[in-house]
């Protein structure tokens, strides 16, 4: 099969087309024929080796933990699942090694789930990593409720698009950070306010509008904004983060509680943001398709952050 692989860790260079030996399903999982695949941050963190010491690796690599396309073959213990269905799954496996940059992918049944009708394969391949991460860290960590009030920093990536429509389902006001270009994306999106925070201070911004503070902040982007992100929030309010491990002695001077979430593969959640994406209460983010051997490009562009949305890779 093709795919895209490293052999080693750095730039963007060392991503290569390959023909690699296509796999077969274990007794528990499903093989998906990919048709698109969604690029996220982690895919280039993993290529230049800044999660080598969180996950074991073994070279080649195929990066890659989004998929989207058909069952091709299931396990002897796979029940559910059927040739030519049409799935998707976040394919993270214990080894970083076979990835969704490829025409096929084995998953465990359980991280699989159908993609809804209205929703086509580029923009299913948006969902399985970016809706998980959203949904883990507003449902399971932050436990947000009916008239929370949040601030979702970097409102229009991947990760934001998705998290600002699932605080509006929860019923909280939502207040997110992002470039004016991309306030009426953020804004049809369901946010209540959008700041842009290379024009003023979102702290200053958020208290004008909440002089008693807020309830969540969604920090997506880490260093002094998730350090100012403690100034805008309530006494006993929460604060999760999905990239630098939040300080527990700085939530508690703060009076806040702070937590980290790394997202894991759950086909039942993924059951769940299918049925609001197919009655239309959740739409997928925006996104820009390119081709499997334009990765390179896709990851560069990624990594030099403002994408508005996701880019999704098609493999066939």
């Amino acid at each position: 099969m093709k795919a895209i692989v490293i052999d080693s860790f750095g730039g963007p260079e060392v991503l290569r087309a390959a023909d690699v030996p296509a796999p077969g399903p274990g007794e528990n999982e499903v093989l998906i024929e990919v048709a698109c695949t969604g690029v996220n941050p982690v895919d280039w963190k993993i290529r230049e080796g800044m999660l080598s010491g969180m996950f074991p690796h073994e070279f080649p690599i195929i990066p890659g933990w989004d998929a989207a396309g058909r069952v091709k073959a299931v396990g002897r213990n796979v029940k559910g699942f059927r040739d030519g269905d049409r799935v998707y799954a976040y394919c993270r496996k214990p080894k970083v090694k076979d990835g969704t940059y490829a025409e096929f992918v084995t998953m465990d049944h359980a991280a699989v789930a159908p993609i809804p009708e209205n929703v086509g394969f580029a923009e299913a391949a948006c969902i399985p990593l970016a809706g998980l991460t959203a949904w883990q860290s507003l449902f399971d960590a932050a436990k947000i409720g009916e008239g929370d009030k949040i601030l979702i920093h970097a409102g229009a990536g991947g990760v934001g698009s998705l998290a600002i429509q699932f605080a509006k389902q929860a019923g909280a006001k939502v207040y997110t950070t992002a470039r004016t270009a991309n306030h009426a994306y953020v804004t049809s999106l369901g946010a209540d306010a959008a700041i842009d925070y290379t024009k003023e201070s979102f702290v200053e911004a958020v208290r004008k509008r909440e002089p008693g503070g807020i309830d969540l902040v969604y920090d997506a982007v880490g260093g002094d904004v998730q350090t100012k992100s403690y100034e805008v929030l309530k006494e006993g309010g929460r604060l999760v983060s999905i990239v630098n491990v939040p300080s527990k002695e700085e939530a508690r001077r703060y009076g806040v509680e702070a937590s980290h979430v790394f997202v894991t593969p759950d086909g039942g959640q993924l059951r769940r943001i299918g049925a609001l994406l197919e009655r239309g209460a959740v739409r997928p983010p925006a996104l820009e398709e390119m081709r499997l051997e334009e990765a390179a490009g896709a990851q560069k562009r990624s990594q030099a952050g403002h994408v508005r949305g996701k880019i999704v890779l098609k493999v066939r």
